[in-house]
């Protein structure tokens, strides 16, 4: 017997309960925002928006089916079940903050705030969430098969991400590695840098893109679906032992960028995750490339 589907709603923290955590009370929170030329009731209104789009959500899911509530914050600790409908609702970074850790689930944005946010996931309203849900087990509602990045240790550690991994150093301190194309044995280079940036067509809108407008040379950035990275070396330091000739370029799903790290400690992380990233030592070897795994995107 099939387990009935569970729809497993994803939020995070509101601004206003973190102002109100950190100082005790509303009041002592809105003096804290008076002090200093800020109203509170900016806050305490997209508060009220997020809860209401949650409930009104959570009543939308069928009755017959099964429901869960996650924090952003535990994301790594959650195990999602193959029978899961994500539901994110909220911005569209927290549907890149879910993405790594599903393996195929369709995922459902609900727009929390709609005319701040960019809206390029999540796409739809919580007046919509009881029709997008009665549809996914169907299959008749439309999805996108969103391109993701991965990231793969020389001891089988594994990161993907949905709009950009980072690989450098924790902090602001230089990294230091040898950067190659696999395939192409000519192309090796020690490097100094700010570290490097791999991105897919759903981070174009995002961190990779403000580096690509500084420093785009020509390359056309990727749509979200293509099977396509761009990727880009950070403030690359020249000196008698680096080099700065490898600062960017294209990655197709067959082809692998990799990085020997030559610093004490570097760490590889995804759209922003930096508690649930990747820990490198010197002498190991990661490759970074197109992930066999997409984010399946209820549109």
């Amino acid at each position: 017997m099939s387990l009935a589907p569970r729809a497993v709603l994803v939020h995070r923290t509101t601004e206003y309960e973190e102002l109100v955590a950190r100082h005790g009370t509303h009041g002592q929170a809105a003096f804290f925002l008076a002090s200093r030329g800020r109203d509170i009731a900016e806050v305490a209104d997209r508060h009220r928006r997020t809860r209401e789009a949650l409930t009104e959500v959570a009543a939308a899911v069928p009755l017959t089916w099964r429901q869960a509530r996650l924090e952003r914050q535990d994301l790594d600790r959650f195990l999602f079940g193959p029978e899961d409908v994500v539901v994110v609702v909220g911005q569209d970074g927290l549907v890149a903050n879910v993405a790594k850790y599903l393996t195929g689930q369709p995922v459902i944005g609900i727009d929390t705030d709609p005319g701040r946010n960019p809206a390029v996931l999540v796409r739809h309203r919580p007046r919509d969430a009881a029709a997008l849900l009665a549809s996914v087990p169907a299959r008749a509602g439309r999805s996108d098969d969103l391109t993701m990045v991965e990231a793969v240790a020389d001891d089988t550690q594994r990161l993907v991400a949905l709009n950009e991994i980072y690989l450098g150093a924790a902090g602001h301190q230089t990294a230091r590695y040898r950067l190659g194309l696999d395939g192409d044995r000519g192309a090796v280079e020690p490097q100094a840098s700010s570290g490097v940036l791999v991105g897919t067509g759903t981070g174009a809108t995002g961190w990779l893109r403000s580096v690509w407008q500084e420093r785009g040379a020509g390359l056309p950035l990727p749509g979200p679906t293509e099977e396509r990275l761009l990727w880009f070396v950070r403030e690359a330091w020249p000196s008698p032992a680096t080099g700065t000739s490898l600062v960017s370029g294209t990655l197709t799903d067959a082809s692998r960028l990799h990085v020997t790290v030559e610093s004490d400690r570097l760490i590889a992380f995804g759209d922003g995750m930096e508690n649930d990233a990747l820990q490198l030592t010197w002498g190991q070897t990661v490759r970074v490339g197109v992930a066999d795994t997409r984010l399946r995107l209820v549109s």
